[in-house]
């Protein structure tokens, strides 16, 4: 992996916010995938400590710079309560720049991939993925950055 790659995929500080800074005077929007309850792949279960049974609330975003995708983004939650309901409001507002605002905010490791699976038809170059936990709840929130971000931002595909 490239320098310039490692510094957008290895970051651990909010990929909303890096985005909005790289458009510059473009405009950053959410645009809303898919969102609902859902089971999880396998290794989503794994991430999250559930059994593989466990139904979880799915949001699938596309982070967009001039209407185009720059990044897809797929985040788990286990249903109750207290787990999904911070994100069942979001709509296309970013979950980061929510996620990024609480003072007791824990992030585990970051796993890359080069090899990521498809999120609604979207492939990236490099997906990461990683579980935050806050206040009782946990999230697993997966990122593929796309070729259309690479060529936007010069960096190789």
């Amino acid at each position: 992996m490239s320098v310039a790659w490692w510094h957008w995929v290895a970051s651990r500080d909010s990929l909303t916010h890096r985005l909005i800074q790289a458009a510059g005077e473009h405009p950053f929007r959410v645009q809303l995938l898919n969102e609902g309850s859902d089971q999880p792949y396998r290794d989503e279960s794994m991430a999250l400590l559930l059994p593989p049974e466990r139904r979880t609330w799915v949001r699938e975003v596309a982070l967009c710079v001039d209407d185009t995708p720059w990044v897809v983004a797929r985040s788990i939650a286990p249903l109750g309560s207290r787990h999904a309901a911070p994100f069942r409001s979001l709509g296309e507002t970013s979950l980061g720049s929510w996620l990024f605002r609480q003072p007791d905010l824990e992030r585990g490791p970051i796993e890359i991939s080069h090899a990521p699976r498809s999120i609604q038809g979207h492939t990236g170059l490099w997906q990461r993925r990683s579980v935050f936990r806050h206040s009782g709840w946990t999230v697993l929130v997966q990122e593929a950055f796309l070729p259309q971000m690479a060529e936007a931002l010069g960096l190789p595909c």
